[in-house]
């Protein structure tokens, strides 16, 4: 019996050897597939709704304070009516991301896109915090969700513009969100687990 005990721990020994070699050999093959990314393709569900054709930039490098102009057309693939809003989505190295809106045309939060429509826009944006950023159109469509035109690396220099915190808007929406809790609160049903 002690013979056929040893068998099945060398059997036993081989397999997980085999198992662990195996998962080791394709770990190392997986560093040498190289990574393929794409950069500037719009969202799938995006692109069969609403196209972001021509997007240009007025600038490059761009001191704090100053602005940057985002122009480009917002093209209907469908033959209905969409509602959406547009903005500019920026990636950076630093924590910041700061951009403040000066003007958008077409003018107001929210825009209509019609059936087979094509809408130019431009978007005018004040540099806020110095860093590196690749920059975006961002168009989110109501019931579809954001997606992203080409972009553009946009390089940011000068000391930090710091904007004062609007202290009411905190308030104020610190007084819809405590509202809102109450409201959830007095109204869940309450059960004994």
């Amino acid at each position: 019996m002690n013979m056929k005990s040893g068998n099945k721990s060398a059997m036993v020994f081989l397999v997980v050897t085999v198992i662990a070699g195996t998962a080791s050999v394709l770990g190392m093959m997986m560093t040498l597939i190289p990574n393929a990314e794409g950069h500037g393709v719009q969202a799938q569900l995006q692109s069969r709704f609403v196209r972001i054709n021509n997007e240009a930039f007025s600038a490059q490098s761009v001191n704090t304070g100053d602005t940057i102009v985002v122009t480009g057309e917002l093209q209907s693939l469908v033959n209905r009516d969409m509602r959406g809003w547009i903005s500019i989505f920026s990636e950076s190295t630093n924590a910041g991301n700061r951009w403040e809106f000066i003007s958008r045309d077409p003018p107001g939060n929210i825009i209509e896109v019609g059936p087979q429509e094509t809408i130019p826009y431009r978007l005018e944006a004040k540099a806020l915090e110095p860093g590196i950023y690749h920059v975006h159109t961002q168009l989110n469509l109501a019931g579809v969700g954001p997606g992203l035109g080409p972009g553009q690396t946009v390089q940011v220099v000068g000391e930090a513009i710091l904007k004062p915190i609007p202290w009411n808007n905190i308030i104020y929406q610190s007084i819809i969100i405590a509202a809102g809790l109450g409201v959830t609160f007095a109204t869940r049903p309450w059960q004994v687990i």
